[in-house]
This record gives structure tokens, C-alpha cells and sequence, in this order.
């Protein structure tokens, strides 16, 4: 299996990293990332898919914005939403219950959406400073 195209890592940009930090543990840690490193700037989270699938390393990493500027607005320029792959529709609901005990942002709760591919099952939702996520099993 080919890696190349992977994705390697994104850096997401929020106003106090050490703040977004408890989401990311929470969230990053019930998919399988572990907490990597951080610093009073940023934080790094890493997922290795040669124990699960193929082979390749993805890291999500945290750094501290420029500027405090409000929630950040999917239709700027810039992040849409990030997407991570779930294992199934159960583990949706696991990381669904996550995100409510938490107190989590869910911008919409579990629920399959037929209009993006035949079984597309999914909860979306948002980190603190706005960034919307999205969980998705795809059959």
C-alpha cells in the first residue's frame, strides 16, 4: 500500500492551546491518538496506523493563533471542517456520548445523511474556539 498522497499532519490554529487542550485529550484519545507533546504554545497529538491500518503516522497538532479573533467561520477562507473515519455506527454514538458529557459544542447529533453516499452516518460538532469536526462511518 502506497502512502503517498496520505495526509500527514494538520495543525489547527486556536486562541489558547492549553484551553483546547482537555477537548483534544477527550476527543483525539477516544480515536486512538496519543497525547504526544505540548508547550505552553501548542500541543501535538499522533496516531499510528501501523497498528491499525496500512502502515502511515498522522499527527493533529495544536498551535496558538495570531490573533483572539472570534469563533472561527467555516465560509472564510480557510478550514471547512476536519473529517475522522469511524469504525462503525456504534462508535459514533460512543464519541456522540463523549462530546455530552463533556459539554461539548454538537452541532448535529448522530443521524445518516443518504444526500453525501448510501449509509453515511455521522455527528458533528465543533472544538472550543469553533473549528467544526465531523466522526463519519462510511460502509
Amino acid at each position: 500500500m502506497s502512502e503517498r498522497g496520505g495526509v500527514h499532519h494538520v495543525d489547527l490554529s486556536v486562541r489558547d492551546p492549553q484551553a483546547s487542550r482537555p477537548f483534544y485529550e477527550a476527543v483525539l484519545g477516544f480515536m486512538g491518538y496519543e497525547d504526544a507533546h505540548a508547550t505552553p504554545d501548542g500541543a501535538g497529538f499522533e496516531f499510528d496506523m501501523a497498528a491499525n491500518v496500512g502502515g502511515y503516522h498522522v499527527s493533529i497538532g495544536l498551535v496558538r493563533a495570531l490573533s483572539g479573533a472570534p469563533d472561527h467561520n467555516k465560509r472564510h477562507p480557510g478550514l471547512h471542517h476536519l473529517a475522522f473515519r469511524a469504525e462503525s455506527r456504534a462508535d459514533i454514538d460512543a464519541l456522540y456520548a463523549l462530546l455530552k458529557r463533556i459539554g461539548a459544542n454538537v452541532l448535529d447529533a448522530p443521524a445518516e445523511y443518504p444526500q453525501y453516499s448510501a449509509g453515511y452516518y455521522a455527528v458533528f460538532f465543533t472544538d472550543p474556539d469553533g473549528l467544526k469536526l465531523e466522526f463519519v462511518f462510511k460502509p
